[in-house]
């Protein structure tokens, strides 16, 4: 593993290399090494060659085989919130919600064509005191400041086009402005900017024409910290060994969004230096590592971050390829773990200015909660892991090329119906195929409240190891596109059962903190990559959501990343990004005392107190 991560060779590491999670999976090929005996590697698999990364220790020269379903898992990513149908009317209600409360402004960038005095023996003014003279006479700024870059640019500059450019600058209130950019010609109508979500798992873009606000390119993609562990726990213990904080940060810049960025600029025919403005939201830890600061205090009590609102900064001090002089904006954090991309959540979503009780349930690699409206905000996360994303779970992947993403079991014959991405052939289970397979099989009886497998139910589905681990076949060998069963466990049920406990958890002890019951919830909002192909009954039925109507759901796509955009066009939008990141209250869910009991309730189907669900208990006694 070490080797492969060293050479830039992409393994699928969820558990950062302590032989839990099986899916750094290697065939050798030629060469022998030193294998720990794991689990995760069948009798039949270790005949054939197969070997885990993570445990094997290289003895001499050997050739492996990387299997071509976990290498290019990173580049054909289901990002959703970027070209859905129903993304898009998402989108339109959002700007009208903005535009009501006149937070369209504009953005923070401004292009102005300038028709210099051309210098002569008379008038020998030096090439930039010409320039500031220019925007003092004609644009009242008193304090004009550049960048050595742009002194380096302009003496030919201004020559090379008789002394008529067009400047990007940055103005700070009427008498300061910070130049940016400087071209020979007038583009005053070309001023692009990139807004971001960097999420644990994937990264999405948009590049935004900023004169008009148009999305004029969208781009998404694997997060390439992924080999280094699948969560931010993982990632941040990596951080602390050695060149880890480097390493996550090399993969963030220069694998990720580097190559991100080019694809938009290429997709728009654009210049890379055309891009001056950018904005990113993500989770506390995802904006540490891309800044490149030291994350190990997050996760020590008492979880005391570097920062939740960064420093001024620019794009050439985090090596990324647009214009070096571009301001960098972060949307602020609350704590070490509800970052930007919640602020960016609840700012696009309008739960800030809401007369109903709303919950936001955002749904990634990490769990994240906001509850209330315009006159309160509680916030909290909670460890649910990344078994939404595949991660713990033996044939679990991301949302890429033939991921199973839905599932229905014949109440009869107790044969599934599948419908995978893109509609491959199996290769894995992602996030909502998971739900539906776990709802599926504890509607049909084939599951107890505990997730684990019936031994009373005959089918050649179900089957038993010499351990007695239980497992369900979603699809054998010859009809996976991996020659390999796809099935879920009675651990993989575990794993997911405490993730969806802690999940609801969070809710149930957020409500409780304030003395409120589920019933008093107006609308519940579902954000993150998995929100959009997610299924809101059979989520009820496991006890991932409350038992409240359906009609009080709603989702909102990709919440992080359309408040990157809102901050990126408009700076009214800016300053309520951070008026709601200031006014937010963080409960810690670790010190309060209902916590621990809520969560262990939780992990039941659907929950234990049957009470709390009585929409599901009706129709599993109709239909039983």
């Amino acid at each position: 593993m070490e080797a492969a991560q060293s050479a830039n060779i992409f393994l699928d590491v969820p558990c950062n290399g302590h032989g839990t999670c099986g899916k750094c999976k290697l065939r050798l090929i030629q060469g022998s090494v030193d294998m720990q005996k794991n689990y995760h590697l069948t009798d039949a698999e270790t005949r054939k060659g197969f070997i885990l990364a993570c445990s094997s220790k290289i003895k001499e020269n050997i050739t492996v085989e990387v299997p071509s379903s976990r290498a290019e898992s990173l580049n054909h990513m289901k990002i959703e919130g970027l070209t859905a149908t129903k993304d898009e009317a998402v989108f339109a209600k959002t700007m009208e919600l903005i535009r009501k409360k006149g937070l369209l402004s504009g953005s923070c960038v401004r292009k102005d064509y300038l028709e210099l005095d051309v210098p002569t023996l008379d008038n020998s003014l030096p090439d930039w005191e010409r320039v500031q003279s220019h925007l003092q006479k004609t644009k009242g700024y008193t304090r004009v400041f550049c960048g050595l870059s742009i002194l380096r640019k302009i003496p030919r500059l201004l020559r090379d086009s008789s002394f008529r450019i067009t400047i990007t600058h940055l103005p700070e209130g009427t008498d300061k402005t910070t130049v940016i950019n400087v071209e020979g010609e007038n583009t005053t109508s070309k001023l692009y900017g990139v807004a971001i979500d960097v999420g644990t798992t994937s990264i999405a873009a948009f590049l935004v024409d900023l004169p008009n606000g148009n999305i004029i390119a969208k781009a998404s993609a694997g997060n390439a910290q992924i080999k280094h562990g699948a969560d931010i726990i993982n990632r941040i213990v990596y951080a602390t060994k050695g060149d880890g904080l480097r390493e996550l940060n090399r993969a963030i810049i220069q694998e990720t969004l580097n190559p991100l960025l080019r694809k938009l600029c290429l997709e728009a025919q654009i210049e890379k230096d055309e891009v001056c403005a950018f904005v990113a939201a993500g989770n506390t830890t995802m904006m540490h590592l891309l800044l490149g600061v030291y994350p190990d205090f997050l996760r020590r009590e008492p979880y005391i971050p570097a920062f939740v609102t960064s420093p001024e900064m620019k794009a050439r001090e985090l090596g990324m390829e647009i214009n070096s002089e571009t301001p960098v904006y972060i949307l602020p954090s609350v704590s070490s773990y509800v970052g930007g991309d919640i602020t960016g959540g609840v700012l696009s979503s309008g739960l800030w200015s809401s007369d109903e009780k709303v919950l936001l349930l955002d749904l990634g690699t990490n769990g994240e909660i906001v509850l209330g409206n315009k006159d309160f905000m509680l916030t909290c996360a909670c460890s649910a892991g990344p078994a939404f994303e595949g991660g713990e779970i033996s044939c679990g992947m991301r949302a890429s090329e033939g991921a199973i993403e839905k599932v229905k079991i014949n109440r009869f014959d107790f044969e599934p119906e599948l419908k995978t991405i893109l509609n491959k052939k199996p290769q894995g289970i992602c996030g909502s195929g998971i739900i539906d397979t776990v709802a599926e099989l504890f509607k049909a009886g084939l599951i107890d409240s505990k997730g684990r497998i019936s031994r009373k139910i005959n089918s050649k589905r179900i089957r038993f190891d010499e351990y007695q681990i239980g497992e369900y076949v979603l699809a054998f060998a010859e009809e996976s596109g991996i020659e390999k069963d796809i099935t879920i466990t009675d651990i993989d049920l575990d794993n997911f059962i405490r993730a969806k406990g802690a999940v609801y958890s969070a809710v149930s002890t957020l409500l409780n903190s304030i003395g409120m019951d589920f019933v008093e919830i107006d609308r519940i909002l579902v954000a993150g990559g998995i929100g959009t192909n997610i299924d809101i009954l059979n989520s009820i039925t496991i006890g991932l959501f409350p038992d409240i109507p359906l009609d009080k759901y709603e989702y909102i796509g990709n919440s992080s990343l359309m408040g990157s955009y809102l901050t990126l066009i408009s700076q009214d939008a800016r300053k309520k990004a951070e008026e709601i990141a200031s006014n937010m209250t963080y409960v810690e869910l670790s010190t309060h005392p209902s916590y621990m009991n809520e969560f262990v309730s939780a992990c039941f189907l659907p929950h234990t107190d049957v009470n709390r669900f009585p929409k599901v208990m009706e129709k599993f006694l109709k239909e039983r």
